[in-house]
């Protein structure tokens, strides 16, 4: 079981524990991390799950889509190199322990 944690806005760290095959935004809504609106349901279609992804993990993701990198464009926070949706990043075993930092808003 991968974990991951969120690190809010204030510097605050919260980890929790995902199940494999889910997506970042689905384990963070389902322990309600505060900063992952998730208005679309993970359908890629709002970009209200934005995170940054902690440098050091960036390199393990798999590339970025199209989709995901035009929404990115509009997402109400800064857009950053390291600007992932969060339904977008799916979790196995070898991302246990990615950091993932929340943007000061989503809307």
């Amino acid at each position: 079981m991968p974990s991951i944690t969120f690190v809010h806005p204030d510097g605050r760290p919260q980890r929790i524990d995902a199940r494999d095959g889910e997506s970042a935004m689905q384990a963070a809504t389902r322990h309600d991390v505060g900063g992952i609106l998730a208005e679309c349901g993970g359908n890629a279609m709002c970009a209200t799950c934005h995170v940054y992804v902690d440098e050091g993990w960036l390199a393990r993701l798999p590339a970025m889509g199209g989709d995901e990198d035009a929404l990115l464009d509009g997402a109400a926070a800064e857009r950053r190199a390291n600007s992932r949706l969060s339904c977008q990043i799916k979790l196995a075993t070898d991302l246990d322990g990615l950091v993932l930092n929340l943007p000061d808003r989503q809307l």
